[in-house]
């Protein structure tokens, strides 16, 4: 997936995810190297003011400088792609006026800076953006008739600069992948821990409520059993409140337990991601898929959460996609999960086209059993399943109420798999 700042395309999301007050002081540490070199530029204002000049050339001087300084911050600072482009734009006409105009090549560092720095997820397209500003540097030097030492003085700081604003820029993508990693480990972590729980819940509390109610009920029935008196017939009706209570726990444990082990969008959003980086497939998801993670009916969540695991499946196994989009959105009382995927081999098409009463092949038969399996989940919360053709690909739509349970004629209407 595009990267922040990249000049290949992508939309900023920040380098640092997350908030608090670490994220802020990274982030304002960041701010200060990146904008303190630009204390040197000082130095082309305070000789354009030695000198003899007019009020009209020192007031360009500082406008142009003003300029860079602003178009140099907001390259370095908001990552975007196309404010890059248009930055490094302006970079490089401001630095050519600053050079042939006011006769100062210092501008050129932070060209070379900046073309690094956003260039930098792809190594050789930095090199080849710092080389051409080291080219133009040179160029501008022979033109304004620079002397070889202050041109070679400012040679290697335009080259090195560069580089390590490329390097910098490098180890800053690294320590957000980092804590993005971190972070998933924590949520699977956690969603192990859930299982783990619900496993032994059942292996162990499971067994012995059981245990405990059949035993009550036996002894119901011994104490049943005895000769008529008031002792018995309050010996046996603590009995049965035993019973009772026994039963009443065992069920009240297993909804838990099927609580623990119903999937949500977020959990599996993440091992869809996972599985898609795994298959050379470039994963492009909602951030929706987590901030409305348990936000809606936990049922029709698990519906959903059963599509994206099934749809995801899919693509891997049969698309031969290179890219595969998911997004979770909110269309009036109803939720709906998209998967869209830029396949469209023959695999692909075994993928949706067997529904129920047509399997021919292997492909076909697994790919079938899947879709009916995500039509059956769906229509048993009232929702519905729709597979259709998207630019050489295919996009499967997967609806659901957003409210409670579905009305038995809602279910009924939800069983049909629109193609």
């Amino acid at each position: 997936m595009p990267e922040p700042g990249d000049l290949t395309g992508g939309r900023s999301r920040g380098l640092f995810p997350g908030s608090g007050a670490q994220t802020r002081s990274a982030r304002a540490w960041r701010n200060l190297f990146v904008g303190v070199w630009l204390i040197y530029l000082i130095q082309p204002l305070v000789s354009a003011f030695q000198g003899r000049h007019g009020a009209l050339y020192l007031a360009g001087v500082v406008a142009t400088i003003a300029a860079f300084c602003l178009a140099y911050m907001l390259v370095m600072l908001i990552w975007e792609p196309r404010v890059a482009r248009i930055g490094l734009a302006v970079l490089v006409v401001l630095a050519v006026v600053t050079s042939l105009v006011y006769h100062g090549l210092g501008t050129w560092i932070f060209v070379s800076a900046a073309a690094g720095f956003t260039a930098s997820r792809n190594p050789r397209l930095a090199i080849r953006a710092i080389l051409v500003a080291t080219a133009c540097y040179c160029l501008a030097a022979l033109l304004t008739h620079d002397s070889m030492g202050d041109f070679l003085g400012g040679l290697l700081p335009v080259l090195l600069v560069g580089l390590a604003m490329a390097g910098f820029r490098r180890q800053l993508l690294m320590t957000r992948e980092l804590m993005a990693a971190r972070e998933t480990v924590a949520q699977l972590a956690a969603s192990e821990e859930r299982l783990r729980l619900a496993r032994d819940m059942h292996d162990l509390t499971g067994q012995s409520l059981s245990t405990i109610s059949l035993k009550s009920e036996l002894a119901a029935r011994l104490v049943s059993q005895l000769p008529g008196s008031a002792e018995r017939d309050r010996a046996l009706d603590q009995v049965q409140q035993v019973a009772d209570v026994s039963r009443q726990a065992l069920r009240d444990i297993r909804e838990a337990i099927s609580g623990y082990r119903r999937p949500t969008l977020a959990v599996e959003a993440i091992a869809a991601r996972g599985a898609l980086e795994a298959a050379g497939i470039a994963a492009h998801d909602d951030t929706a898929l987590s901030m409305l993670s348990g936000t809606f009916d936990p049922d029709a969540e698990a519906a959903l959460a059963w599509c994206l695991r099934e749809g995801v499946t899919n693509v891997v196994r049969h698309s031969g996609a290179a890219n595969c989009w998911v997004r979770l959105g909110r269309r009036g009382s109803e939720m709906y999960l998209e998967i869209r995927d830029d396949g469209g081999s023959a695999e692909a098409t075994d993928a949706v086209d067997p529904l129920p009463g047509d399997a021919e092949g292997p492909n076909r038969a697994a790919a079938g059993h899947g879709l009916r399996g995500m039509s059956e989940r769906l229509c048993a919360v009232g929702g519905r399943l729709e597979i259709r053709p998207w630019r050489g690909g295919f996009c499967l739509v997967a609806t659901v109420p957003s409210g409670g349970a579905p009305s038995a004629r809602t279910a009924q209407e939800g069983t049909s798999v629109s193609v």
